[in-house]
């Protein structure tokens, strides 16, 4: 058998690619994290290098696939339900206007200050210093409450 290694999949959290990981050590395949390291000491570089990379055997990866995919309809089999206000019955919050859960919670670029902090910050001659805060679709850019 050919001993070619791939890369599997990438992951910006270096957290989820350790499950992962798990995942498949215990199921008995060959695995292990590329990019680990500089990911959680400087996450500002986890981009610039594609993120946790986890390797695989070429050989194994059909295998991979099944017990993932089986993992999968197991674990999150009403992800796609919207259930209530922007919440998916997993609990993960779903972008309005496309329906994606890829969505982060952080600081807002349209509306970024308030009325009231951009007019204090110009009469104090400052920055304003309390900035608004929003859910943002990293799939269509949406941002929303």
């Amino acid at each position: 058998m050919d001993d070619r290694t791939v890369v599997y999949s990438t992951y910006y959290n270096p957290m989820e690619a350790n499950i992962i990981k798990a995942k498949l050590e215990d199921s008995g395949f060959a695995c292990f994290l590329a990019d680990e390291n500089v990911s959680t000491i400087q996450p500002l570089y986890n981009q610039a290098i594609g993120g946790v990379k986890l390797i695989v055997f070429e050989r194994d990866v059909e295998a991979i696939n099944a017990l993932l995919a089986e993992d999968n309809s197991l674990d999150f089999e009403s992800t796609d339900e919207i259930t209530g206000e922007g919440k998916s019955a997993e609990g993960k919050t779903v972008c309005e206007k496309c329906g994606s859960t890829n969505v982060g919670y952080g600081m807002a670029t349209d509306k970024k200050y308030s009325l009231w902090a951009t007019i204090l910050a110009f009469l104090t001659f400052t920055t304003p210093i309390k900035a608004n805060k929003c859910h943002h679709c990293y799939d269509c850019g949406y941002e929303f409450e």
